[in-house]
């Protein structure tokens, strides 16, 4: 794994999901939803699913970027690398946590 790809992958995957949690949630609102013969509770337990499954893929990322495995020769970039992971961590729990705790289809 090169440097750039250490720092960059944290937030890619963070802003991957957050694009994919709000899409599924603009499709579950949609029309589409309910013409499948799906409700807004099965819906909430998709978007509920999304968030956690976020959530697991940014903790294995952390974890995996703190293995020696992927770890990089300069510790400055291990360092950051490390940080971004713990920031993207944060950020998928902050941003996603609205699909949770909010009504949807307002």
């Amino acid at each position: 794994m090169t440097d750039i790809l250490r720092i960059s992958i944290p937030v890619t995957v963070w802003i991957a999901a957050f694009s994919a949690v709000y899409g599924l949630e603009g499709v579950i609102c949609s029309d589409l939803w309910r013409a499948a013969g799906l409700s807004l509770g099965q819906g909430r337990g998709v978007l509920v699913a999304a968030w956690i499954a976020a959530i697991g893929l940014q903790a294995a990322l952390l974890v995996a970027l703190r293995r020696p495995r992927f770890a990089s020769s300069q510790p400055w970039v291990q360092r950051v690398a490390t940080i971004l992971g713990y920031v993207a961590l944060v950020a998928t729990v902050w941003s996603l946590m609205p699909v949770v705790t909010t009504s949807l289809c307002l």
